[in-house]
């Protein structure tokens, strides 16, 4: 199934849950949400607080991303284990030697009662860290492809590449041995890759330099690239923008792929298109300031679920309402 337009038991998505962090601060590093109705325009949660914390590895968390279980029954949220605020900035952090291997897990049956975080090693022993964890269903094999990424010496002992790393799960506490799942050699770098399904293939974008798009009609079959932001006219290279995020629009054949402006400290920027696998940018836009708005905060690499109104109206009935801030969610 592509971008799912029905859940199991046929409930229509009707709005979107973002969950993100805000930067290198206290707290910042940690889970906020917003919720939208259209998926440009945004309304901050929790009276602008974290709705979850990390207490567990670095004690922050960055980059996270959610998923619905393909049966529906219940949802993941994955982010890196990293705290640059703890580590004292990134100037002086080595995060990409010294950072963790491990990625840290939360688990709901709803979005609102969340699991403890627990910390689950996935990355291979040679690294030197474990960045931006996604995952998506694989039909074909039934179970979950997660990746991230993560450094390594290169054989010449000349320098350090980041590449990604990915692994297989069914429950997101046991995990197969990482294996590389895309390299752009040695002592380059590739980070923050996303994967979408969408028109029977497989898209995902990465940063490299560029935000680089690729298609293939397998997971982990043969990959091709295709365009670059900057190919399609749109202006950006990877000394703009950096971890890109698509997600699927609810009611109609349009797709939002978010690239984060670090470059100029500005926060994200939807990039909209009604053809991903556009090599001509036609089909590809950028919406102009009026269009959409994030909220106050300033949303950091994060991630974009489709929700039904049930689970819109409960994520807003415990975060939207004027009590003061939840410190923390159990189960």
């Amino acid at each position: 199934m592509d971008s799912f337009s029905f859940l199991p038991g046929k409930q229509a998505l009707h709005a979107y849950l973002f969950a993100h962090f805000i930067g290198e601060q206290e707290d910042g590093e940690q889970i906020y949400f917003a919720v939208s109705r259209d998926g440009l325009h945004w309304q901050d949660l929790n009276h602008k607080q974290p709705v979850l914390y990390s207490t567990v590895g670095e004690r922050g968390v960055r980059d996270p991303f959610l998923l619905r279980s393909a049966d529906g029954s219940c949802f993941y949220l994955l982010a890196t284990d990293l705290s640059i605020y703890h580590r004292g900035g990134w100037t002086d952090s080595n995060a990409t030697v010294t950072g963790s291997r491990s990625i840290i897990v939360w688990e709901s049956p709803d979005l609102v009662n969340w699991s403890e975080p627990r910390r689950v090693e996935v990355a291979p022993k040679e690294a030197g860290c474990a960045w931006a964890p996604e995952a998506i269903y694989d039909e074909e094999a039934a179970d979950c492809l997660v990746f991230w990424a993560s450094s390594r010496e290169a054989a010449d002992g000349m320098g350090r590449g980041l590449h990604i790393y990915a692994s297989k799960t069914q429950d997101f506490r046991t995990f197969t041995e990482a294996e590389l799942f895309i390299t752009r050699g040695e002592h380059r770098t590739i980070i923050d890759t996303t994967i979408i399904r969408a028109e029977g293939r497989y898209y995902r974008a990465s940063g490299d330099g560029h935000i680089t798009i690729e298609s293939s009609d397998r997971l982990l079959g043969e990959w091709k690239i295709i365009s670059t932001l900057e190919s399609l006219g749109l202006g950006l290279t990877g000394k703009d923008v950096e971890g890109p995020e698509f997600f699927k629009f609810n009611h109609d054949e349009q797709w939002g792929l978010l690239v984060d402006q670090y470059a100029t400290e500005q926060g994200y920027l939807p990039i909209l298109t009604s053809n991903i696998g556009d090599t001509t940018g036609d089909c590809w836009r950028i919406p102009a300031p009026e269009e959409y708005a994030f909220g106050q905060l300033k949303k950091r690499h994060g991630t974009i679920l489709p929700i039904t109104q049930s689970e819109y109206e409960t994520i807003l009935d415990r975060w939207g309402k004027e009590f003061p801030p939840v410190r923390s969610v159990k189960s």
